[in-house]
């Protein structure tokens, strides 16, 4: 049995611990803040609750292989999970708005065609086939099995772009594959946005993200009833019941080595963790790592919206508003139709979310949010932004 010391009490962190537990070795998390889930976080007040993280889960099967593999119970006895559908609907600044089914290729290329013309849908199919040998190629060694002694292969993009132009270029990015392949401007920030949602920028995003698109156009969308942190709550008592420890407010400053290997941790509170394994479930700190804190990152600007009124019957879980300002291209608009959310009938618990470069010590280029009413001004503005998806938004807002 051996001892594992997990940085970080974020989803794939807990989801390690359980199944290094599970294993028969010793596990303790030392997370920096009060709480576990990481990202997946709540916000809640006077009987509303909110995600202030993703609002929505991909790819239920990882979790259902992790509560297969850690304990009896299997995940949809833990938390109860709902199909959304429509998976999506996007609005542009043209006007066209866009419905997209949920799980359905066939479903999504001919909403496409339908509201954009010009054989946009057909398109679009064309792509999802390239992002699949995308998928194929990646699922495995990427998601299933030990990375080889020689990782360097999986360095090299596996999308198989299309040649276009004068001069027969590859798409090298996500945003070139939208100007190259999809050519549709429409098309092209449909495809960005799912690299906005998850903090890239499409500009720089590789060209291999086109399986974002693909995973949720094949596998679906779903919501967790009472919201994200329900699961979160899931894998964390998971991990209780196989006795993973947890030491909470413990940050992480480095990590020990001996003969070059960890053997170790050090705390800013100044004491040291001895341990033969150590597990990064967060960017390591000092120059351990890749993920050192320089350059511009991304993070999410979350509204919280609490209103009066009932959510309308054909209300949308989730509307992306497309817009063409440089620092507000986009607005994602969560309306979950949960009781669980709200203090009772007549009101509706609403989540705005942006993404934005992040504040923090030596990040290079970073938007200072907590400056004067900075952080009020932009709500304001991403309120205004949301007021097409949300019918008289501003007069329920209480």
């Amino acid at each position: 049995m051996a001892r594992i010391a997990v940085i970080g009490a974020g989803m794939g962190a807990m989801a390690a611990a359980a199944r290094l537990a599970v294993a028969g070795h010793r596990v303790t998390v030392y997370e920096r803040t009060a709480t576990h889930g990481g990202a997946v976080g709540r916000f809640a007040r006077d009987g509303f609750a909110f995600d202030t993280g993703p609002g929505l889960l991909q790819l239920p099967a990882v979790y259902r292989d992790l509560f297969v593999k850690t304990g009896r119970d299997p995940l949809e006895q833990c938390v109860e999970l709902v199909q959304v559908d429509p998976a999506a609907r996007h609005l542009f600044d043209d006007g066209t708005r866009v419905l997209l089914p949920n799980a359905s290729r066939a479903g999504a290329v001919a909403a496409l065609e339908a509201a954009l013309g010009g054989g946009a849908g057909a398109r679009w199919g064309a792509f999802l086939d390239r992002a699949r040998e995308t998928w194929d190629s990646t699922r495995r060694p990427l998601l299933e099995e030990p990375l080889p002694a020689d990782p360097a292969p999986l360095g090299l993009d596996p999308y198989p772009a299309l040649r276009t132009g004068l001069l027969r270029r590859s798409a090298t990015t996500l945003g070139e594959i939208g100007s190259r392949e999809l050519r549709d401007p429409r098309l092209a920030a449909l495809l960005a946005s799912y690299a906005v949602s998850y903090g890239f920028d499409p500009l720089t995003a590789p060209a291999s993200a086109a399986v974002l698109p693909y995973m949720e156009q094949t596998f679906g969308n779903w919501y967790v009833r009472g919201g994200m942190r329900a699961l979160a709550d899931a894998v964390y008592e998971r991990c209780l019941a196989r006795k993973v420890e947890f030491v909470f407010s413990a940050e992480v400053t480095d990590v020990r080595e001996k003969d070059g290997r960890a053997c170790g941790l050090e705390l800013a509170d100044g004491s040291g963790v001895d341990a033969d394994h150590v597990v990064a479930g967060a960017p390591l700190p000092s120059a351990h790592g890749p993920h050192r804190a320089s350059g511009t990152r991304s993070g999410r600007f979350v509204v919280c919206l609490a209103l009066r009124g009932d959510r309308e019957a054909d209300a949308v879980h989730r509307t992306v508003v497309h817009r063409a300002e440089r620092d507000l291209p986009m607005v994602t608009v969560g309306r979950p139709d949960d009781p669980a959310l709200v203090p009772g009938p007549g009101h509706e618990a609403v989540t705005l979310t942006v993404t934005v470069p992040v504040t923090g010590r030596d990040v290079a280029g970073s938007e200072d949010w907590a400056t004067g009413d900075r952080a009020g001004a932009f709500a304001d503005r991403v309120v205004a932004a949301a007021e097409s998806a949300v019918p008289g938004l501003r007069e329920r807002v209480l």
